[in-house]
């Protein structure tokens, strides 16, 4: 934290002032510019370009109960080699129990391993139990963490309670990246998505993610360009820069270059990089490899010409 902000976690009271000192948001006009947005399309050679950065920006990811460690390493395999010419994707995203099973059928791929943690999808145990949680999955490999808060304790007003995990979280983290997830289907207002990217950035988080990808609405537009206002202001304001990761409900090719056009028009193309962007999903990578082999050939290709991910 920048001096300005050092004191701000002192305590619950200063927290809450500085949480609920940020300007509020114009849900109307947030609606508004997000859908405004959302209708600028591109074309040809610019397309494919955003298809290839689309690609190369995806968590591609496997959330399920009935996940076995042959599900994951097919999914690695196609994490790795996604189609012909493709780009790789930026991470596979699995439980903490198939995180040693990711490492290996990704090592020297450059593809990292991301494990959610925390007690997902809830978060509803101790920070003992988190912490744990997290030091597994970093030791038996994962780049990158993918942590929920405790939404009933920043719902009540307990800010300080998420902030002091998010930094014990981090702690555990090691030399692995932190990923907050704020899910914002439960957090009811835009000024508490605000408040909340700007609660995990101040925590420590490298990147704030909207949602687990089990409860809906998941990553709205609006949402979205909230949370890429608040690591845009929040980089002016400290010098670090900290990533979005828009998760659940992104499907298309449309949604994914609808969410790279908010990249640009609202955080600038410094973000407009795996490192600082990524998209979760598990059925996106599909479409885009399919449009991507119509830019190339002319052709589609059906959906049952790729591998399917479920």
């Amino acid at each position: 934290m920048t001096t300005s902000l050092a004191d701000v976690a002192s305590s619950n009271t200063t927290l809450r002032a500085f949480l609920h000192g940020l300007p509020g948001v114009d849900r109307v006009g947030a609606d508004q510019r997000a859908a405004m947005l959302g209708t600028r399309s591109i074309k040809t050679t610019a397309k494919a370009q955003a298809i290839d950065l689309a690609i190369s920006m995806v968590d591609l990811t496997t959330l399920e109960g009935a996940d076995t460690p042959g599900k994951v390493r097919a999914m690695c395999t196609k994490a790795m080699y996604p189609g012909e010419g493709a780009p790789r994707v930026a991470a596979v995203c699995v439980y903490p129990d198939l995180v040693a099973t990711a490492v290996q059928a990704l090592h020297g791929s450059g593809v990292k391993v991301a494990s959610v943690a925390t007690a997902f999808p809830s978060g509803r145990s101790s920070l003992e139990v988190k912490v744990t949680d997290t030091a597994l999955a970093v030791a038996a490999g994962a780049d990158e963490i993918d942590m929920v808060i405790d939404r009933g304790a920043f719902l009540s007003g307990d800010y300080l309670k998420v902030f002091e995990e998010i930094v014990a979280i981090k702690a555990a983290c090691g030399d692995a990246h932190l990923k907050v997830i704020l899910e914002t289907g439960e957090l009811s207002t835009y000024d508490n998505v605000r408040r909340a990217s700007w609660l995990a950035m101040i925590a420590g988080g490298d990147f704030i993610k909207t949602s687990t990808g089990k409860v809906a609405p998941a990553a709205t537009l609006p949402v979205t360009m909230i949370m890429l206002e608040a690591v845009r202001d929040f980089r002016d304001r400290t010098g670090r820069q900290v990533g979005v990761k828009p998760a659940g409900g992104i499907r298309t090719t449309k949604d994914a270059i609808k969410n790279l056009v908010l990249v640009n028009e609202t955080a600038g193309d410094d973000w407009l990089s795996p490192d600082w962007f990524r998209l979760g999903a598990s059925s996106l990578l599909n479409d885009l490899l399919m449009q991507r082999q119509k830019l190339t050939t002319g052709r589609y290709a059906g959906p049952d010409y790729f591998t399917l991910d479920k």
